[in-house]
């Protein structure tokens, strides 16, 4: 007994110890990331150009023999060696809440910073849209390289529809694929109401406002017209701005008569001057090749442990949500 009664004292008092050290470590690497802490994100230039000749060279040095491939990359260097003005190629993949926003402004960022009046930017964009506070920042996003003078050039391969349409339109150019779906200049609101199940339950609903229209309808309690006229006016007046946005960025387009919250693709959006022509993105960039010099800019966030765990699963209700909307447009 008295053995075991050493040996726990023994152990407890290691524990301790290992505790103790390990407390002064946390704090120390704490104190230590607090002084120093990480960037949110890095910002990524890729020369597109480079891997576009690297993969021609590797092609003619297959179908050329010594002498003819030999002659063919001095040609390629004497025109590499030429000074070219730049295009900036940035993506955006947008979701409901237009999260993309934020990297989308550091890109802009770091190209106005660099880029002259001679250079370029083409956005490859896919979006169906979403909220209209999201939307309207990330197209504010992209009239800062239409203030500083720089070309947009916006390119739509799958879709561009609602908040998507309403960045596009800032382009001094907007390309679309055939059958990409583009417009849905509308607005849409919609709710469930709780209010008669819970009645049904005996449950009351309170709710406490102070400003006559503070609250217009409720998912709880019970909806009244007046609530519902309200709601609806505001609906409209967001419809009105968003039609004088896309008229002041496209004064070539009859608003009223593609504003009523349709969608058409590529072929008859080009045809109702919602678009500029019918061309991909990677046509688009290949033709860009040969005059100048292509980068891809990318500014990537970075995400904690915690926050890749806990975005799992709202990315994939977001994914879910993106194809089923891509889809109800396609119909």
């Amino acid at each position: 007994m008295e053995f075991l009664y050493e040996y726990g004292l023994f152990l407890a008092k290691s524990v301790t110890l290992v505790v103790a050290v390990g407390v002064v470590i946390a704090l120390v690497a704490g104190a230590a990331s607090a002084k120093a802490k990480p960037k949110k994100g890095q910002l990524q230039f890729t020369d597109l150009t480079e891997q576009h000749q690297s993969m021609k060279a590797d092609l003619q040095h297959q179908l050329l023999d010594k002498k003819q491939f030999k002659l063919w990359h001095k040609a390629q260097q004497r025109d590499s060696a030429q000074a070219k003005p730049k295009l900036y190629v940035v993506d955006f993949h947008g979701s409901m809440d237009a999260r993309e926003t934020e990297s989308l402004r550091e890109e802009i960022t770091a190209i106005l910073a660099i880029a002259t009046a001679e250079d370029e930017v083409l956005l490859r964009l896919e979006s169906g849209g979403g909220v209209v506070h999201g939307y309207g920042l990330a197209a504010s996003q992209l009239d800062r390289l239409r203030q500083q003078g720089i070309k947009l050039t916006v390119a739509v391969d799958k879709v561009a529809a609602s908040g998507g349409y309403m960045m596009a339109c800032i382009g001094n150019k907007v390309l679309a694929a055939p059958f990409a779906i583009i417009g849905s200049i509308g607005v849409i609101a919609q709710l469930p109401n709780f209010h008669k199940l819970l009645q049904q339950n005996n449950i009351d609903f309170e709710q406490f406002t102070a400003g006559e229209y503070k609250r217009t309808v409720t998912l709880f309690g019970k909806n009244t017209e007046q609530g519902r006229q309200k709601f609806q006016q505001e609906l409209e007046q967001t419809h009105q701005l968003f039609k004088q946005f896309v008229q002041q960025h496209r004064p070539q387009l009859d608003v009223e008569q593609v504003a009523t919250g349709e969608h058409w693709f590529g072929y008859q959006a080009l045809t109702l001057n919602l678009i500029d022509e019918i061309q991909t993105s990677d046509d688009y960039l290949i033709a860009q090749l040969p005059q100048r010099q292509v980068f891809q800019v990318k500014y990537q966030l970075r995400k904690g442990i915690a926050e890749k765990v806990g975005m799992g699963s709202a990315n994939v209700l977001s994914l879910w949500w993106q194809k089923m909307m891509q889809q109800y447009w396609a119909r």
